[in-house]
């Protein structure tokens, strides 16, 4: 049976510091000790140095009970355990990276005493199934807005006291995201909580194109003359809604249309009532109706395109601006297109859909809808596209009709697992898994699952001063030093499922992140039989 793996826990501590050793016993008869920038074991007729050190200057050690070695060093505390090692530094972990000395206990904890205070590490068994409820009662707390679930802001370094809802750019994208993770939930558990949460989310997506003037056009985000953030926004386009209660954003983006199809299908078929379902297929009738009345763009107040809202052929395949949306923007049209023919059973969208495909070639720009750097002029590695593509991905393959072109969305699929498996991403894996049928790095899934931090706060983050990390040679999007290799998720900067997983350093110690991006792939997992429960 598979042991329920261990998280580690910060605890204050109040205690005298012992002395800096630089030797200690371990186990068998060896000794570690500190020898310039390495550490050796010594013993039984040999020497051994513990490769793969990350700190060039190591300082203190502690040998723990469980076998484990300790060594501390001005950036932070790194703890070797079957023969690898794991980095304990920054605010999360540590009150200061000056670390002056170390005491191991025998459960595998240590006492670690820093320039600015002293904590305890420990380490106690959580299963999924204990995560899955923490990360509700996370975002229960602190990150439901009229049923809008995004990250909150906080006024004080890591003080999740002095927290404030945020209202974002991308409200539509992330709270589909959490609808569809709590429809799965339901439909999993049948649990009562899950359903309602998801129908009062389904309900604030359903205002966003309702409070607008502009028929099957949603807003990205919707302020109540209530909350103390209406009419003084000093970002994007905000209009003032009919009778004055609410006001909404507009130039609403692919993003948001992406996190609406992909949950609209799932909350129509596990939570809503009769209701509800034929709202939403009413809202998708008129969303899809308005891109294909205006040639397949999202026309905002002025009559223009949005600044993202397009996926028209003459755009993506004649228009080079548009060269790097191709395979993406083609894949989401089509998806659209599937969901509303399944939701709606307009012959319409079928014929609209064979238009694309046959005359357009949009099936055959979905194979190669990854884009890589070195692809062409311009190409570039955006993290947040990988995401709007695996949700388009379930959107098209769980509900289209068009069986004749499912090897060429299959084919584009297994591409683009394979171009991002690098990232180690629960979603990629557990979306291409779903879809294929094939075991899309499950055990890295669940190691993903287990070690994203049980506290979603973006604290301050900075590995560039470690000496075992192997480095991309090429830089991120933004010009970034980035890895090759991923950090482990208690070690690098947090993130969402659009940011970039290479990053060695960033975060501000002011938003709390909810859990949507833990429960979703989590419930998507269990609802599809590829997580089991524990």
């Amino acid at each position: 049976m598979r042991q329920t793996p261990l998280y580690p826990i910060r605890q204050p501590l109040d205690a005298t510091p012992p002395g800096a050793a630089t030797e200690v016993e371990w186990r068998g008869g060896l000794r570690a000790r500190i020898d310039g920038a390495v550490v050796r074991l010594e013993g039984q007729g040999g020497e051994l140095v513990l490769a793969g050190l990350p700190f060039a200057a190591p300082g203190c050690l502690a040998a723990g009970g469980d076998g484990s070695l300790w060594v501390g060093s001005a950036q932070g505390v790194a703890r070797w355990v079957a023969g690898r090692w794991e980095v304990y530094s920054g605010p999360r972990w540590l009150p200061s990276d000056a670390v002056l000395a170390l005491r191991a206990g025998d459960g595998g904890g240590c006492d670690v005493f820093t320039a600015a205070g002293a904590v305890r590490l420990s380490f106690e068994p959580w299963s999924l199934a204990a995560r899955a409820e923490h990360y509700e009662r996370l975002t229960d707390a602190r990150h439901r807005r009229r049923g809008y679930v995004t990250a909150c802001t906080l006024e004080r370094l890591g003080d999740l006291t002095s927290w404030r809802p945020n209202i974002e750019d991308n409200d539509g994208l992330w709270t589909a995201m959490y609808a569809a993770a709590e429809a799965l939930r339901f439909a999993v558990t049948g649990a009562t909580d899950a359903r309602e949460k998801a129908r009062e989310s389904l309900r604030a997506l359903l205002l966003l194109e309702q409070i607008t003037p502009l028929a099957g056009y949603p807003a990205r985000a919707v302020t109540h003359c209530s909350e103390p953030e209406f009419g003084r926004h000093d970002d994007g386009e905000w209009h003032l809604a009919a009778g004055g209660e609410w006001e909404w954003k507009g130039d609403t983006s692919s993003d948001e249309l992406d996190g609406h199809y992909f949950a609209w299908p799932l909350l129509h078929d596990l939570v809503a009532d009769a209701a509800e379902r034929q709202a939403i297929v009413a809202t998708v009738r008129r969303v899809t109706d308005h891109l294909l009345d205006h040639g397949l763009h999202l026309v905002d107040l002025d009559g223009q395109p949005t600044r993202w809202g397009v996926w028209s052929p003459q755009r993506l395949n004649d228009d080079p601006r548009w060269r790097a949306e191709r395979g993406l923007n083609s894949l989401e049209i089509l998806g659209y297109l599937a969901v509303a023919e399944y939701l709606c059973g307009d012959a319409r969208y079928a014929a609209a859909t064979r238009e694309l495909v046959e005359q357009h070639h949009y099936a055959l720009n979905t194979v190669e809808q990854k884009v890589r750097p070195g692809d062409f002029a311009g190409a570039e590695e955006n993290f947040s596209d990988d995401e709007l593509a695996f949700l388009a991905y379930y959107a098209l393959l769980r509900q289209t009709r068009d069986e004749a072109r499912r090897p060429l969305y299959l084919a584009s699929l297994e591409r683009t697992w394979q171009l991002v498996r690098r990232q180690r991403c629960p979603l990629w894996n557990l979306v291409y898994s779903a879809l294929s049928g094939r075991p899309g790095d499950l055990e890295v899934t669940l190691e993903a699952l287990h070690e994203i931090p049980l506290d979603l706060i973006d604290w301050p983050t900075d590995h560039r001063a470690r000496v075992d990390l192997e480095f991309d040679p090429a830089v991120d999007r933004f010009g970034r030093q980035q890895l090759g290799t991923p950090l482990p998720w208690r070690e690098r900067p947090l993130h969402k499922w659009n940011g970039n997983p290479f990053r060695l350093a960033g975060g501000s110690g002011h938003s709390e992140e909810c859990g949507t991006f833990w429960l979703l792939p989590y419930w998507l997992g269990r609802y599809h039989g590829l997580i089991d429960p524990d």
